[in-house]
Order: structure tokens, then C-alpha cells, then sequence
């Protein structure tokens, strides 16, 4: 479920760069912004309450946002000052996180997450051009780093403003920044069903059109020209949600084609 877990595909992949690094960083700073204004509305009392994923905590998921924070904050640095991170790190963060009380991982999660991104914001142009991830499978650029990070930190601060408002939906700035690099998480999180077929996308707010291709082994999500046609017309926020398995019923808009929604839920149940 996490940004520093391992995909569960064999590739090799580079994030595209059709949403600009500034518009990606613009909205992960819009993020964190909207994180912190949405933990100054929770009782630290319901701090232990669950977050949308039940088997957690509001605690944490917010734990996981701050202990994620602080290991791409050192990876960051280390790529950028060509130095090999220790290889125990990360288990060495996840074990100092474990042992925080509930109300020290939320308020730390908010100052690990937003150092993050000011290191982010930081860093020369030269030093954006040479950036180069590696995690896992995926070889990723700096606008991929940083799309990658928006993506889970947006769908984890979700997870929790949803506690507080059954209604709530990705702000449209981050849901604009992240549809269109969607794809390569498509092919990390569908589940294919067997049955070869394809589907017509049509996003609103922003507008998209994608060629759905949901095939016997494999889940493909690609841009398509505008047709008249369309299988399933959705908020592009509601879209992201369903990739990320969080498109049960209770949190749907009213969507065209919604009789899709069933089986895109089971090739979309969730990481």
C-alpha cells in the first residue's frame, strides 16, 4: 500500500512528464497544505479511530505518511549528493514510527511531510535534469519522484478527511496533476479478471479521454481522441479513487455507465 513498498509487477518504468514538475509540485505542496488543515479538524481523542482502510488507524496513516516522508527525504538527499543509502534504513524508520504514540505520529507526520516537500521545492534545475529513482522495477525521473509521492500522499490524506466528511473528494488541483500519469499505476494496480475487452473513459474536471484495456493478464490504461461513444463517463477525482480501490459504493458520484463500476471495483480492489 505504501510508496516505499515494492510494486507487485516486473517492469521497468519512467513516469511521463505530460503534467509539468511545477504543476506536480504545486499541487503536493497544495496537499500537505490541505493535510495539515484537515488534522487541525480531528479530536486527537479519535486519533486512534479507524481511517478508511479499517485495519488502520488514523494514527496510522498518518504514520505512514511521515515515516514515508522522512525516507524519500533521505533517499532524496542521497541521489542528489551521489551517496548509496543504507540498506537497514528504511526498516529502521518503520521501527521508530511503530513506537510513537498515536498523537507523536500524527503532529510528526505533518513536519516530516512537509520538509519533504520544501526539499523538493529546493532543488536546482540542473539537479532535477540529472535525478534519477530507482525502486524496485520503476526507474523514475524527478517528475516522476515527485508524481509518485502526490499520488500517495493525496490518496493516504483521503483516507482520513473521509472520516470526517462521507462526502469528501480529492481537491481538484491534486486530481488534475495526477490523471494524467495514471497510467503506469493502472499497470501496477488492476487485477485482470480473464476477459478481454476495453472501455471508453471520459474524465470530467478535468476532461480525459482513455481507452480502458482490461485484458486476460494485464490492465492497460492509455489516451484516447475524444468519440462520440463513451462507456463510462466520471469525475476525474472519482477516476483516481477507483484505481486506488476507493470507489466503494458509499463514496460514488453519480456517474454515466455506473453499471461498469461492479467489475471495475474487482479489477481495482485496492494497494
Amino acid at each position: 500500500m505504501g510508496f516505499a513498498e515494492s510494486p507487485r509487477r516486473n517492469s521497468c518504468v519512467t513516469l511521463g512528464k505530460k503534467t509539468s514538475m511545477s504543476t506536480q509540485l504545486e499541487a503536493l505542496r497544495s496537499s500537505v497544505e490541505h493535510l495539515r488543515a484537515v488534522v487541525q479538524r480531528i479530536d486527537p481523542t479519535n486519533f486512534e479511530s479507524p481511517a478508511y482502510p479499517t485495519e488502520w488507524s488514523i494514527a496510522d496513516v498518518l504514520s505512514h505518511i511521515g515515516s514515508g516522508a522522512v525516507i524519500l527525504t533521505r533517499r532524496f538527499d542521497d541521489i542528489v549528493g551521489d551517496r548509496t543509502t543504507d540498506e537497514g534504513f528504511n526498516q529502521s524508520v518503520w521501527d521508530e514510527w511503530n513506537a510513537k504514540t498515536p498523537a507523536a505520529q500524527v503532529h510528526e507526520a505533518l513536519i516530516a511531510d512537509g520538509v519533504l516537500v520544501e526539499r523538493l521545492e529546493s532543488i536546482t534545475d540542473h539537479q532535477r535534469d540529472q535525478f534519477r529513482f530507482s525502486m524496485g522495477p520503476m526507474d523514475l525521473d524527478f517528475a516522476g519522484f515527485v508524481g509518485l509521492r502526490l499520488n500517495e500522499q493525496a490518496l493516504h490524506t483521503w483516507d482520513v478527511e473521509v472520516t470526517l466528511d462521507p462526502a469528501a473528494t480529492l481537491p481538484r488541483e491534486v486530481a488534475g496533476a495526477v490523471i494524467d500519469n495514471l497510467a503506469m499505476i493502472v499497470r501496477f494496480s488492476g487485477t485482470p479478471s480473464g476477459e478481454a475487452h476495453a472501455l471508453r473513459v471520459r474524465t470530467i474536471d478535468p476532461s480525459r479521454d482513455f481507452i480502458l484495456s482490461l485484458g486476460a493478464d494485464s490492465i492497460e490504461l492509455s489516451s484516447s481522441e475524444a468519440d462520440d461513444h463513451v462507456d463510462l463517463e466520471i469525475p476525474a477525482e472519482s477516476f483516481v479513487r477507483l484505481v486506488y480501490g476507493r470507489l466503494d459504493p458509499s463514496h460514488t458520484p453519480s456517474v454515466v455507465g455506473d453499471h461498469h463500476l461492479d467489475e471495475l471495483r474487482r479489477n481495482f480492489p485496492g494497494f
